[in-house]
């Protein structure tokens, strides 16, 4: 007999939505590596100035705060599978997931405040 798991942090989500996040999410961060790649090998002498153009021009902060949710969704998906897979008692698995959440919640405000700062 299936039994489902029902846990706290599961929203209602579906294992396809799931794996649609995470599809997406990777699709975003590969194309935000090969943007700055593209960029990089492209420029000969690159300087800070030039730099910090590239970066805080408005398209580039939206396609980097794009790739922060992107990275944040994709580590939580990721963290959320592995927590529900390997910690079976029930206390234990949902304040681990409750801390790594907020964990994640903070490396991605701490990031967009880094970004949005320079």
């Amino acid at each position: 007999m299936v039994k489902r798991v029902v846990s706290v942090t599961n929203w209602g989500r579906s294992g396809v939505a799931d794996w649609l996040i995470q599809r997406v999410s990777a699709v975003i961060i590969g194309a935000y590596t090969l943007c700055l790649l593209g960029y990089l090998l492209t420029r000969q002498n690159l300087d800070y100035v030039q730099w910090q153009a590239f970066i805080t021009c408005l398209p580039m902060q939206i396609f980097t705060l794009l790739m922060l949710l992107s990275v944040a969704a994709h580590a939580w998906i990721g963290l959320w599978t592995i927590t529900t897979d390997y910690i079976k008692p029930a206390c234990i698995r949902v304040a681990t997931q409750l801390v790594l959440a907020l964990l994640t919640l903070i490396y991605f405000i701490w990031a967009i405040l880094v970004m949005w700062s320079v």
